[in-house]
């Protein structure tokens, strides 16, 4: 049997080479604030792929996605183990663009305490009077920088992120900003209010995506996880103050109140954790 070691690791993901294709192994590793927590979230890994796997599938009208297949028979024998079961997704190679798309429905986090600051979020000027967690008039798109492994992103304009793009790609670096742009505007758009009748609010997110080797934008990475998203319940939503949740907040929340906890989570935040991750996979899958 063919042994398999990764090519790049992330905080959350590993990726594997398998010729004309990729393998991307969600762990159960989490991060928050940038750093690799001690413990993993048992289970979590496969929440990740399976969730990832339903939105492909369901916004495969609007750009086409990475994915090829992520049933076991679908990968090399070296995948179908319980180490890598339903954790594991066998996807397109991409030319993967250096830009994160952040999608903001509402306001919170770190848009949040830019609005008190400025008014502002992300240079972006917001009416006046907006509360905490308030509906957005209209979704921003906020595009950031991606860091190295450790470093922070940083938050750029639209105007940047297609300077940043010409430089890689002349000629059709405002081309491809524009198209990344439309195309996470549009995925928001479509899966948020698909949430919101299954009882969440996705409040943000973010996408990636690549080329593939025609030039054509691909949907890559992960798609609408509680790693890359912040979920809230329909049930009891009310601006003016922070949201309970389905994602890693409850995990920042922790962290942000215990500041010497050495990044390490005692056990009921872990099994909380992953309580509310397969709680909003099963609203959104199910039914």
């Amino acid at each position: 049997m063919e042994t398999f070691k990764p090519i790049k690791e992330g905080k959350v993901r590993e990726i594997y080479d398998n010729g004309d294709s990729l393998i991307m192994v969600a762990t159960d590793r989490i991060s928050a604030f940038d750093v690799i927590l001690k413990k993993p979230i048992p289970g979590k890994g496969a929440v990740l792929t399976g969730m990832s796997k339903f939105w492909f599938d369901y916004t495969k009208d609007i750009v086409p996605n990475h994915m090829l297949g992520t049933e076991a028979e679908e990968l090399p024998e070296f995948f179908r183990t319980p180490e890598f079961k339903d954790r594991s997704m066998l996807c397109r190679k991409l030319r993967m663009l250096p830009i994160e798309c952040i999608v903001r429905g509402y306001i919170t986090g770190s848009g949040w305490k830019s609005y008190l600051k400025d008014g502002t979020v992300c240079g972006i000027k917001l009416p006046k009077g907006l509360k905490e967690c308030d509906k957005l008039p209209e979704p921003l798109y906020t595009p950031s920088t991606k860091a190295e492994l450790g470093l922070h992103d940083e938050n750029i304009d639209f105007e940047k992120s297609a300077e940043l793009l010409e430089k890689e790609f002349p000629g059709k670096g405002r081309e491809y900003a524009e198209k990344i742009r439309d195309c996470s505007l549009a995925l928001y758009k479509k899966c948020a209010d698909y949430a919101r009748e299954k009882g969440i609010i996705i409040a943000d997110t973010k996408f990636e995506f690549g080329l593939d080797e025609e030039g054509h934008v691909v949907l890559g990475d992960e798609m609408l996880t509680p790693d890359s998203s912040r979920f809230w319940p329909v049930d009891g939503y009310e601006a003016g103050h922070g949201q309970p949740s389905f994602d890693k907040q409850f995990v920042r929340d922790y962290l942000t109140e215990h500041v010497d906890s050495d990044n390490d989570l005692p056990q009921d935040v872990i099994d909380k954790t992953i309580e509310k991750y397969k709680e909003a996979y099963s609203l959104l899958t199910e039914g």
